[in-house]
């Protein structure tokens, strides 16, 4: 889905900081689990487990130019794909920086081979930015933007 910057600096005024969630009048929405759930297809994954992104100070951003090297030149091919996966996960999902994702990101793959769901997280990363967003005015939005847009359209 392509994000359509108007639209989702329209969506972020409704935010309410202070209650979490969005306020359209006297009609509050907020995205669960479980509809980040359905809208990911991750039914099948253990809901009772999360998995969360370690927080340091220390964290540093891989390029995306790292692993898009690797994926060209890497001669296994399930590395090629386990790579571009994880370029998928962080560029969309966990972006530090454009163009650039926090290295946290690569503990996820460990989680979701044991099939635990990164969704939890991901709402937190969404509620998150989207309260820094409100507080700085025309903050950048880091979060997976695609996912909260297709919730978004999902109730309209």
């Amino acid at each position: 889905m392509k994000v359509d910057k108007h639209l989702f600096r329209a969506l972020a005024q409704f935010w309410n900081p202070a209650y979490n969630c969005f306020t359209f009048g006297k009609v509050d929405l907020v995205p669960t689990i479980e509809e980040y759930m359905a809208l990911l297809w991750r039914s099948r994954i253990q809901v009772d487990r999360i998995y969360s992104k370690v927080v340091n100070g220390d964290s540093r951003c891989i390029p995306w130019k790292n692993l898009k090297d690797l994926i060209l030149a890497h001669p296994d091919v399930k590395k090629k794909v386990y790579s571009f996966a994880l370029s998928i996960y962080g560029l969309v999902v966990f972006p530090k920086a454009l163009g650039n994702f926090d290295n946290a990101v690569t503990d996820l793959f460990d989680w979701l081979d044991k099939r635990v769901t990164p969704v939890q997280v991901i709402l937190a990363e969404t509620f998150r930015s989207l309260n820094a967003c409100r507080r700085a005015g025309e903050g950048r939005f880091v979060g997976c933007a695609q996912l909260l847009l297709a919730w978004f359209h999902s109730h309209f």
